[in-house]
């Protein structure tokens, strides 16, 4: 039996089973298991297309001439990437909780959109670690290496995609609420989670120097204000307001 598999695949997931049981205890009627559950593992599927769609834009700008550099990486990271995940994040949520008898709060709304995040996140995660190394690695440098990579990613992409996930789930919970605007405020929400994961991927993998880091911990702080902010004020909304 391959114990890298084994290893990959259990402290993979481990990012993102921390985060749930995090963002779950801030929920004052926790949701049934079994939804929780189910939401997780839609999170998961869905990076299924997101790889298609991902792959088959990144083929079609590739086709165009005497593209800039900074227009083919900015279109790269901004649309490709961030729209497309933040997207089809969103779908899940709208096609599997909307309506759902189980969606009685404002808060909820945004735990399940954290959920189909920390879905998505987790099996990016475990991707990301059968990336090749150079080299033969003993079993204590397997593990040494997957727990360096988890730590940086739980505290980096794992934390992203949970936050700009929350800022949906915010708005789509205002949204419901709101006589006029509905779509304009989804649509901000939406746009804003794209523009900071665009900015965050962006200036980690094309930027260089201290900058490189100094924008991201920005991002990230500037989400997690936004985020907990968020949930404060959804958790005295008493009801979420049927959708027209």
């Amino acid at each position: 039996m391959d114990f890298n598999i084994i290893i990959y695949v259990a402290l993979g997931v481990l990012p993102s089973l921390t985060w749930l049981f995090y963002y779950l205890s801030k929920d004052l009627h926790p949701e049934p298991k079994r939804m929780i559950i189910k939401i997780f593992f839609w999170g998961v599927f869905i990076s299924i297309p997101v790889f298609f769609v991902e792959i088959g834009f990144t083929n079609l700008l590739s086709l165009v001439d005497n593209i800039n550099p900074l227009v083919w990486s900015l279109t790269y990271w901004f649309f490709i990437i961030s729209f497309t995940e933040e997207f089809f994040k969103y779908i899940v949520i709208k096609v599997k909780v909307i309506n759902s008898p189980h969606l009685d709060e404002p808060l909820d709304v945004m735990l399940y959109m954290v959920v189909a995040a920390l879905g998505f996140a987790a099996i990016e995660n475990v991707l990301y670690l059968f990336a090749p190394v150079q080299g033969h690695l003993s079993l204590g440098q397997i593990i040494d290496r997957t727990l360096l990579i988890d730590f940086f990613r739980f505290i980096g992409a794992v934390f992203l995609h949970t936050l700009c996930s929350a800022v949906i789930g915010y708005s789509l919970a205002i949204s419901f609420c709101e006589v006029k605007g509905k779509r304009t405020i989804l649509v901000v929400g939406i746009l804003m989670a794209t523009l900071l994961h665009g900015i965050y991927d962006f200036s980690i993998m094309e930027l260089t120097g201290y900058i490189q880091y100094a924008i991201p911990i920005v991002v990230i702080l500037t989400l997690a204000f936004l985020v907990f902010s968020g949930f404060e004020k959804l958790k005295k909304m008493k009801s979420i307001c049927k959708i027209q």
